[in-house]
């Protein structure tokens, strides 16, 4: 029998209704999960999955609780790039 991590009584943050894109391989596109939820604790994700499989009522669980209100939460996903046309500085 494989031993269960438990879970911490109050996380830190916990992002309710969003929809996931967790690049884990097989089932859905880019591993989306529709509906999911992300609780942090100390600077790192403690719990991801589907805000059904929630061990309880959001409120219990995490001191700051964000509704997503569908949005994406993708991992990592940044766009910083430029163009010749732009080089030099461009802080003004």
């Amino acid at each position: 029998m494989q031993e269960v991590e438990e879970l911490p009584a109050v996380w830190d943050s916990l992002w309710v209704n969003a929809d996931l894109a967790t690049m884990a391989a097989g089932g859905e596109r880019y591993g989306a999960v529709p509906d999911g939820a992300i609780a942090v604790d100390k600077g790192r994700i403690a719990w991801i999955g589907t805000r059904g499989d929630l061990p309880g009522e959001p409120a219990a669980l995490a001191r700051t609780v964000q509704d997503m209100e569908g949005r994406w939460i993708t991992p990592a996903l940044i766009d910083c790039h430029t163009h010749l046309v732009y080089g030099g500085n461009r802080a003004a």
